[in-house]
């Protein structure tokens, strides 16, 4: 069963708890993860490129000289495409990028990008996080007490919206704070370090875990065929 230890705000060890093991344990899907991210970043793109075609540039339907008798080639409209000013060939117009996966396949994927963390190290267990003001360099001595290599990303991910936590961080470039009902797969790879609360945990594992509560998934045979029927 995987293990985190809990630090408090002064970079001491308080504990060490065991982490469920159905979302910190699960088979890295990669396939899964690689669908969900492709996906993710499809839904961001906001589609608005557009050019115009040959239809829609200002100039006339004239042809600009005679048929023949010129010498050079013929044509019928200066709006042509290779014409300066002309219309563009088979260029972008606003659109949807609009993808969908599974619910489950996005479960999975984060489960996959969880147990990925909790294998190497990479969470890191607070038994609260509060601050009287906002200060970025209280943020910055908290960070420097926990066992986080310089330099390294850290996604701080709160069980609620606490102004003097993100205005704490906002400032330091390797840190971001978001919201734990906002966790995505992309987030949690792009930041090698995911921080939080143990009351950040603790909803993890509740929204995460109620298909094991459920009797879904009771055996590791069983979790290996969800990995198998979700590819």
């Amino acid at each position: 069963m995987p293990t985190a230890k809990v630090y408090n705000m002064d970079g001491e060890q308080v504990d060490e708890i065991e982490l469920n093991s159905y979302i910190f344990a699960a088979p890295i899907n990669i396939p899964v993860i690689h669908q969900v991210v492709t996906c993710q970043l499809k839904n961001r793109r906001q589609g608005n490129a557009s050019t115009k075609r040959r239809g829609e540039v200002s100039g006339g339907n004239k042809k600009p000289y005679r048929q023949k008798g010129t010498g050079r080639a013929r044509q019928g409209s200066i709006r042509a495409p290779q014409f300066r000013g002309g219309g563009t060939v088979f260029g972008p117009k606003p659109r949807p990028y609009v993808a969908r996966v599974p619910r489950k396949m996005r479960r999975l994927a984060i489960r996959s990008v969880l147990s990925d963390k909790a294998a190497n190290g990479r969470i890191i267990l607070l038994d609260q996080l509060t601050m009287n003001r906002p200060r970025t360099k209280d943020m910055q001595a908290l960070l420097a007490n926990l066992p986080i290599e310089r330099d390294r990303k850290v996604l701080l991910m709160m069980p609620r919206h606490d102004v003097n936590v993100w205005l704490s961080a906002r400032n330091l470039e390797n840190v971001h704070v978001q919201h734990v009902a906002s966790i995505n797969v992309v987030q949690m790879l792009k930041y090698e370090f995911l921080l939080m609360p143990l009351e950040t945990l603790r909803f993890i594992e509740d929204v995460f875990g109620h298909e094991l509560r459920r009797g879904a998934v009771s055996t590791p045979a069983a979790l290996t065929g969800a990995t198998a029927s979700a590819e």
